[in-house]
């Protein structure tokens, strides 16, 4: 069934220079969603919405997100507090990617107690025949255990 919010992609032309705003969900009826700090414009996560995910994130101006492990419908920061509030929606030229701006209430984004959820880079200069290693770039913001008690939000 078709979500009246979004339009249908008739064209090419339509997708990616029309004003209708027609997201392209994949075969398995999800689109990636790159979330950034309005305050920083760093980037924070990465996560996919279904049709239902992104309806309730316009709706509730809060960010709703597809967990592919769970298989279930996830509002961010229901467990944590660290609810995700919607400032903008952006979309790809060709209407596959979503980037939100979202102001984070809360310490964090990462389920694991830092900020972001890209707090390590990839060291590119190991060297000869070195496996390529992780760099933390951040210390934890906050203790995940005392917020989540071992699960995830």
């Amino acid at each position: 069934m078709r979500n009246p919010l979004f339009g249908e992609r008739r064209s090419l032309e339509q997708v990616e220079r029309g004003g209708t705003f027609a997201p392209k969900f994949d075969a398995d009826g999800l689109i990636p969603v790159i979330a950034v700090s309005v305050e920083t414009g760093e980037v924070i996560m990465q996560a996919y919405m279904n049709r239902e995910a992104l309806k309730k994130t316009v709706e509730t101006g809060e960010a709703h997100y597809w967990s592919r492990s769970r298989q279930e419908l996830w509002h961010k920061g229901a467990t944590s507090g660290h609810v995700q509030k919607l400032r903008e929606i952006r979309v790809d030229c060709d209407q596959d990617c979503l980037l939100m701006k979202v102001e984070v209430l809360g310490p964090g984004t990462c389920h694991l107690g830092y900020r972001s959820c890209f707090h390590r880079a990839v060291v590119l200069d190991g060297g000869g025949d070195q496996p390529l290693t992780l760099s933390f770039e951040e210390a934890q913001s906050y203790d995940p255990e005392a917020v989540y008690g071992g699960g995830k939000d």
